[in-house]
């Protein structure tokens, strides 16, 4: 019983804080609707702002991670796949196509030429290949009928999501401009943002894994 409040608590914390962030990110992306290549972001980018294929995978991107964000929170929660589970597939489809069609791609070619120098740069394409690996496990994991490694990839792959909401909050509490070298601590919170999301969704599923496996020996 403990354990079970235990996960519902963390869940809808987790569930809440990304509402909140995701909400909080739509007022970051509002910035660049006008197209100016000085605002916010592109002000550092300078170097490849005139190039139009990285202009138009950047403006992907950003115009389409919230959608990932949000349809993610819907995939997790019991209650909801169990009422909707038609509603349920639909928005799982949407978020699937949105990472492995538009967003790994666009993501790919923005991390070759991300901040953060080569600590910068490897750490967004291994981001981009583990959401597409977790992404495309959760699919095949799904139509062969397995439904605990599907959950499992798709926790996996919604960390991935989540990573830009960590880097945020991350930048937006420790850097400090007069202490702290940009690219480096571009580079670096690339890598820890990766680490942290990774770590609360392995022991997510290991506490779920945990909880499950402790309700069948006590069924039994």
């Amino acid at each position: 019983m403990t354990n079970s409040l235990g996960i519902k608590i963390i869940k809808g914390t987790a569930v809440f804080s990304v509402f909140i962030f995701s909400i909080l990110m739509l007022k970051t992306i509002s910035q660049y609707t006008t197209f100016e290549k000085n605002t916010g972001f592109l002000m550092f980018k300078q170097q490849v702002v005139n190039n139009p294929y990285w202009l138009t995978f950047f403006y992907i991107h950003i115009f389409s991670i919230t959608i990932c964000l949000l349809a993610g929170l819907t995939q997790f929660s019991n209650r909801f796949l169990t009422e909707n589970r038609k509603l349920h597939k639909i928005i799982g489809k949407v978020y699937v196509y949105n990472i492995l069609i538009v967003n790994v791609p666009a993501c790919f070619v923005l991390g070759l030429f991300s901040n953060g120098g080569i600590t910068g740069i490897t750490g967004f394409i291994i981001q981009d290949i583990l959401w597409a690996c977790f992404t495309i496990t959760a699919v095949l994991s799904i139509r062969k009928g397995n439904t605990v490694i599907h959950k499992n990839a798709m926790i996996l792959s919604y960390a991935i999501t989540t990573t830009a909401i960590t880097f945020r909050i991350i930048k937006n509490l420790f850097y400090n401009e007069q202490y702290h070298d940009y690219e480096l601590f571009y580079g670096i919170n690339v890598w820890l943002s990766l680490f942290i999301n990774l770590s609360v969704a392995y022991f997510i599923i290991k506490k779920t894994s945990s909880f499950f496996t402790a309700q069948k020996k006590h069924s039994k």
